[in-house]
């Protein structure tokens, strides 16, 4: 696919048409207070892998309701005193999958927490974390579960997971909470955005091709699954649009982005229907602080940079950590 959106030179200035609710941060503050009234009962129970490198702990703590959320967290094997962390949160439809193919990080000498994505798993690198909460009537995915409003969406759980999960990582005693850092890629980059939001002194944050970002423009641009989820939810129950976009609009990027604390490395692909380059920008544009750089990959869909953005991240973020 050719280039679809706007111009290079129009998304460095582009801005989300996002209307933000006016009771934004009290309906997250009284999320995440709800939220913190359970234990985080963060445990680690060390993995065999047979890898000699590092060493793996399968991590089990308290997300949104208490409910209990996997993850793994992997050290460096000599690591005897506290490193710096990376939390990493997974794209559309993965779970954490399995421990050696999160070796990355802990080889660069940083601590790795990947979380699972509650309900997700089984489209590719398989979960162990289910979503006991219901909805009403979803198209099938996981973008319209309780779109009804805002206090049953899907987002507002694995959200609210991810801020507990750089908590949980932060218990550990071989994690240095001060240099903790969020990251992931497409759904993870969104929710990456979105913790980075909630969370004022993470001290770097590095979403890839972020999901979730600029409802109203992604979900009128492109026609590609998962954003297409919503409309065609809206094409079944027609009238609900209004509703709908205002639900969207308390998990939109944007908004977690007007709030960003931290420095950012984002990257953006030029030929990507899924999150389209300018949704992305709008995420970026908003972002508050003002240490923020952009990866642009011309001739890319959503794999966008791949192994060369991992490249790039690995020499921006030691400089923050």
């Amino acid at each position: 696919m050719a280039l679809f959106d706007l111009p290079l030179d129009q998304l460095r200035n582009y801005r989300s048409a996002s209307v933000e609710p006016e009771d934004f941060d009290a309906f997250w503050a009284k999320t995440l207070q709800e939220a913190r009234e359970y234990d985080l009962d963060a445990s680690f129970e060390p993995v065999e892998t047979h890898l000699k490198t590092v060493k793996v702990y399968d991590v089990t703590f308290a997300g949104f309701g208490g409910h209990p959320v996997k993850g793994w967290l992997t050290l460096p094997a000599w690591a005897d005193t506290p490193r710096p962390a990376v939390v990493q949160f997974v794209g559309y439809g993965g779970g954490r999958g399995l421990p050696h193919t999160h070796l990355l990080w802990a080889s660069a000498g940083f601590a790795h927490f990947v979380m699972d994505t509650r309900g997700q798993g089984s489209g590719w690198g398989g979960g162990d974390t289910p979503d006991p909460v219901g909805s009403g009537p979803a198209y099938p995915g996981f973008m319209t579960r309780g779109v009804e409003d805002p206090e049953s969406y899907y987002y507002r759980r694995v959200f609210t997971d991810g801020v507990r999960a750089v908590e949980a990582a932060r218990s550990h005693p071989l994690i240095d909470a001060s240099r903790t850092a969020a990251v992931g890629g497409s759904q993870g980059g969104g929710i990456t955005i979105a913790v980075a939001g909630l969370v004022p002194d993470l001290a770097a944050v590095a979403p890839d091709v972020p999901f979730l970002c600029d409802f109203p423009r992604a979900t009128t641009l492109t026609d590609r699954d998962p954003y297409r989820e919503i409309g065609n939810y809206l094409k079944t129950h027609r009238g609900r649009t209004e509703q709908v976009r205002r639900t969207l609009s308390y998990f939109d990027g944007v908004h977690f982005a007007a709030r960003g604390r931290a420095p950012a490395l984002f990257s953006a692909a030029l030929e990507d229907q899924t999150c389209p380059p300018s949704t992305v920008f709008a995420a970026f544009n908003a972002w508050a602080h003002e240490d923020k750089t952009i990866e642009v990959y011309d001739f890319n869909d959503h794999e966008g940079g791949g192994a060369y953005q991992e490249a790039a991240k690995l020499a921006w973020l030691p400089q923050r950590l």
